[in-house]
C-alpha cells in the first residue's frame, strides 16, 4: 500500500473512531460517506482465509479510529457538554453533504420498484429505535455481580452494530441500554482505579470484537448476493440517520447545561451546518475528479501511437 493511501485511509479511520463516541452519529455511516465500507466489510470478512491483506487494509482504519478516540476524546467531551448543538449540527451538515453523491452512485447499480421497500424499511428501523425509552444506569462498579461481565460482552455486541450496519448508531444504542455515560466514566476511572476499570473496558472489548465479526460475515453475504437491495438499504440507513441525531437530541444530552437552545447556539450551529453541508460536498467531489483523472490516465497512455 503507498504511503499517501495509507495516510488518507487513516484519516477516514479517524473519522469513523470520532464518529463512534458522539451519540446519534454511525461510525458505519461515515464509513459509507468516505467510500471505505466495501473494503471495511471485505478485509473483515476475509480475515481469515487472507489474513495479510486483510491486515493492511484494516490497519491505518482502525489506527485512524483508535488515535482519533484517544485525541479527541476529551476535547469532543467537553464540546458535547458546551455545545452540543453546535457539534450535532456540524456531524448532520458533513452527512448531508455527503448524500448526494451517495444516491447517485446507487442510482448506477440500478433502481426498481422494490427498492422502494428496501430503504424505506431501515429507515423506519433507525427512526424507530430512537423512539426507545432510556433503560436507566448499568452498574459497572466494583461490585458488579458476574453475570454483569457477561451482559456487558452482549451490549458490547449489540454495541458493534454501529461499525458495521451503517446509520445505528452505537453511543445512542448505549445510551438506551444505559451504558454510555457508565463506559465513559470508566474510562476517565482508569487513573484511580485501572485494574477494575481495565477489565470492565476489556470486557466490553470482546464483545465489540465478537459483534463486529459477526455481523460483517453478515453484511459481506448480503452485499454478494443481494448487492442492489443491500446498497440501497445501507442508502435508507444513512438518510435515517439525520433525521435521528435531531430526535434523539433531547435524552442524549439531557442533564447538559447547555442543552437547553440558546440564540447564539443555533445561529452557530446553523452557519457550521452549512460549512459541513459545503465542505463535505467540495470533498466528495474533488475526490470523483481526481478518481477520474487516475481512471483516465492508463487509457490516455494506451491509445498513445508507439514511437517508430
Amino acid at each position: 500500500m503507498k504511503f499517501k493511501n495509507f495516510l488518507l485511509d487513516t484519516a477516514k479511520g479517524a473519522a469513523i473512531g470520532v464518529a463512534m463516541i458522539i451519540p446519534g452519529v454511525s461510525g458505519g455511516t461515515l464509513a459509507v460517506l468516505m467510500n471505505v465500507y466495501d473494503k471495511l466489510i471485505g478485509a473483515i470478512s476475509n480475515i481469515l482465509k487472507d489474513f495479510k491483506n486483510s491486515v493492511k487494509t484494516l490497519l491505518p482504519i482502525m489506527l485512524g479510529a483508535v488515535l482519533a478516540v484517544a485525541a479527541a476524546y476529551f476535547p469532543l467531551k467537553y464540546a458535547l457538554q458546551h455545545a452540543p448543538f453546535p457539534t450535532v449540527m456540524l456531524f448532520a451538515g458533513l452527512m448531508l453533504g455527503s448524500c448526494p453523491k451517495m444516491v447517485k452512485d446507487g442510482i448506477k447499480n440500478g433502481f426498481k420498484a422494490l427498492d422502494v421497500l428496501s430503504i424505506l424499511l431501515p429507515l423506519a428501523l433507525v427512526i424507530g429505535v430512537c423512539f426507545i425509552p432510556n433503560l436507566g444506569s448499568a452498574n459497572l462498579s466494583a461490585d458488579m455481580p458476574v453475570y454483569g461481565y457477561f451482559l456487558l460482552i452482549l451490549i458490547g455486541a449489540v454495541a458493534s452494530c454501529a461499525l458495521v450496519v451503517p446509520g445505528v448508531s452505537g453511543s445512542m444504542l448505549l445510551l438506551i441500554f444505559g451504558y454510555y455515560n457508565e463506559i465513559l466514566n470508566t474510562v476517565s476511572l482508569l487513573k484511580t482505579d485501572f485494574g477494575h476499570s481495565a477489565l470492565v473496558l476489556l470486557t466490553f472489548a470482546t464483545g465489540i470484537i465478537v459483534g463486529f465479526f459477526s455481523i460483517a460475515k453478515i453484511m459481506k453475504l448480503l452485499l454478494s448476493k443481494f448487492p442492489r437491495a443491500t446498497n440501497w438499504a445501507i442508502i435508507g440507513f444513512v438518510v435515517g440517520s439525520i433525521p435521528a441525531i435531531f430526535i434523539t437530541y433531547d435524552h442524549n444530552f439531557e442533564g447538559c447545561e447547555y442543552s437547553t437552545l440558546s440564540i447564539a447556539h443555533i445561529v452557530v450551529g446553523c452557519v457550521l451546518c452549512v460549512l459541513g453541508i459545503i465542505g463535505a460536498y467540495a470533498l466528495t467531489a474533488f475526490v470523483e475528479h481526481k478518481y477520474r483523472q487516475t481512471e483516465q490516465q492508463p487509457n490516455e497512455q494506451n491509445d498513445t501511437p508507439e514511437a517508430e
